[in-house]
């Protein structure tokens, strides 16, 4: 019989893979085509044009913190950050509007999010390399 907490630490490395996976492929098309289109909208922000390598941190290096489970909630708070940063700078207007598909047109945005705010909240689960949850 599987236990509830060894179930939920599976569930939580599904998640964290889930999330961390999807976003790496994001900063991994960053890396391969570069970031010419960030580094425009910060500039169009005002903002220091070395600004926009953030998106490394925020779409590669936490991503792999949260794969592999090293420091977590550090990388799902990286993580939240850079998706509302993106909610402000990519997607101005779009809060309360529908996409051509009928869904919330930050929909993506918001669920990148809202698995960033789970593992901040639970840390890593017992199949990360720092072990140390509230779960154990």
């Amino acid at each position: 019989m599987i236990k509830l907490n060894t179930n939920i630490n599976l569930g939580l490395l599904v998640l964290r893979l889930g999330v961390g996976g999807m976003m790496l492929i994001h900063g991994l098309s960053k890396i391969i085509g570069g970031i010419g289109s960030v580094k425009y909208l910060v500039e169009a922000a005002g903002l220091p044009s070395f600004l926009s390598y953030g998106v490394y941190v925020g779409e590669v290096i936490a991503p792999l913190m949260i794969i592999f489970g090293w420091r977590t909630r550090l990388g799902a708070l990286i993580l939240a950050v850079n998706c509302l940063v993106a909610a402000v700078m990519y997607h101005p207007g779009g809060y309360a509007s529908l996409g051509a598909t009928g869904g919330w047109s930050l929909e993506l945005v918001g669920l990148y999010f809202v698995g960033a705010l789970v593992l901040i909240i639970t840390g890593g689960g017992r199949h990360a390399i720092n072990r140390r949850t509230m779960l154990d």
